[in-house]
Parts: structure tokens; C-alpha cells; sequence
């Protein structure tokens, strides 16, 4: 489980979210964060980086090339070659571009950086990202905020069939057995930001997906029955109790 700093109230409740989840990956957005500000207490101070891996991601940029730059920018002032690629010009559903995402992975991947793209559930793209030397592919669930959990499974099984990276689902997940649902189709991962963030606990709520994830892996890795058409008893039939059937009154009486 990966989470998100965005949206919380105040540090304080993003630190108990970020302990109550046992995350070991936080992801922050560059432009969110005064770098190398004088005096600065912002957003990177408020983290313990000895006890999480920093994952900066592109958030705001529209374009590739934007990315990239905010990538490079971000390896410079944090030291970490880790970057979560985001390139969302659709400001209305903030869907990710594919073109621009692929052409920025590959710049990115080519320097030498670990990249873990944000896309849509594609399985042609979640290929071609692998090819260019992604760490993970990290297919939406649903639009970023809406809490709609999973919404096209079928498409995740289409990312999740052959693949050779680590698949984190993120986005859209708005409750624990949405993540559970991921997992137990084979992700190996979740990224969540606004599910936690927005709840009335977010600490509760961080601790309720962490074990949302953990039921989902165990269940993916213990194997669901095959289900049937038809109902099946639990029992065996032998042995059980029978009673003798009522006689059926005849209709026309006793006559």
C-alpha cells in the first residue's frame, strides 16, 4: 500500500494516516513542496524520510515535456531517482495522456530514473511502458477523487495478464474492499490519497485499507473457489435426518 499526502487537514493527521496504514512508500507532489525554501517547515519536513521512501510525482503537469522537467527537478532537490510520472492535460476528468505519458517514460526511464506511470487500465500501453523500462505500471481504478472503486475489472485483468512489472492500481478507490478487490484480482498494490484523506477518521480509515490490502493479497495468493451456476451443499447428503412425508389428503374427500 502506497499513500498520499494531499488533501488532509493538517501534518498531524497525515502523520497518523501515514502510521496507521504501515505504508512504506509516500508520494508527494513537487510542486506542493517550497524547495530548499530558508526556515521552510512544510511538507517534507513534516516526514520522517528515514522510515518512508520519498516517491515524487508530476501532478499539474499537461504536457511531457513538463514532466520531465518536474522529474529533474525533483531528483535535484530530493536526491531520490524515484518519480510516480503523471501527464493529465484533461483538467475536467483528469485523465492521463497516453502519447504523452509513454514518450515522457521513456526520456525519464533513459536517464536513468525508477518510473512508476499513472494510465489508464490499457494493456497495449501497460506493454509498451514495460518496454521502455518502467519500475511499475499504475492503471486508474477510476477517475482521481471519485471514490467509484473499480470500475472496468475486466481491463485490470487485461494490465494484469503477462505482466512483468509490479501493477499498483491508483486512483478512484474509495473504500477498503475496493483495494481488496484489486488485490484479489492480482494487483500488487494500491496507491490512496483522497479515500483516506476525506474520511471522517483518516487514521481508521488508513488502517482499514491496510488491512483491505492484506485480506486481498492473501486471497489472490490462496486461490477463490470456481464459482457455479447452480447451488452446492456444504454437507454431504448421507446421513441426514429424514422424516416420513406427510399423506396427502385426498381431494374428493372421504367419499
Amino acid at each position: 500500500m502506497l499513500l498520499g499526502t494531499g488533501k488532509f487537514r493538517d501534518f498531524t493527521v497525515m502523520r497518523a494516516a501515514l502510521e496507521a496504514s504501515g505504508t512504506q512508500i509516500v508520494t508527494v507532489a513537487v510542486r506542493r513542496v517550497e524547495l530548499n525554501a530558508p526556515g521552510h517547515a512544510g511538507l517534507l519536513d513534516a516526514v520522517d524520510w528515514d522510515r518512508y521512501q520519498l516517491l515524487p510525482n508530476t501532478a499539474g503537469c499537461r504536457t511531457a515535456d513538463e514532466a520531465v522537467r518536474v522529474a529533474r527537478l525533483a531528483r535535484a532537490a530530493t536526491g531520490t531517482n524515484w518519480v510516480k510520472l503523471e501527464v493529465i492535460p484533461d483538467a475536467r476528468h483528469l485523465l492521463p495522456d497516453p502519447v504523452g505519458t509513454l514518450r515522457a517514460a521513456e526520456t525519464l526511464a533513459a536517464d536513468g530514473f525508477t518510473v512508476l506511470p499513472y494510465v489508464q487500465a490499457d494493456a497495449v500501453l501497460a506493454r509498451a511502458l514495460e518496454a521502455a523500462g518502467c519500475a511499475a505500471v499504475m492503471p486508474l481504478a477510476s477517475p482521481i477523487g471519485t471514490g467509484r472503486g473499480l470500475r472496468a475489472p475486466e481491463l485490470l485483468r487485461t494490465v494484469l495478464d503477462g505482466a512483468q512489472v509490479p501493477i499498483i492500481v491508483d486512483a478512484g478507490l474509495g473504500v477498503p474492499s475496493d483495494a481488496a478487490q484489486a488485490l484479489e484480482l492480482g494487483a500488487d498494490a494500491a496507491l490512496l490519497n483522497t479515500a483516506v484523506a476525506e474520511a471522517r477518521d483518516p487514521e481508521r480509515m488508513a488502517y482499514a485499507f491496510a488491512l483491505g490490502v492484506q485480506a486481498g493479497r492473501a486471497a489472490f495468493l490462496a486461490g477463490r473457489m470456481l464459482p457455479r451456476d447452480h447451488a452446492s451443499p456444504s454437507s454431504p447428503p448421507e446421513g441426514a435426518v429424514r422424516l416420513p412425508d406427510p399423506e396427502v389428503p385426498d381431494p374428493e374427500g372421504p367419499l
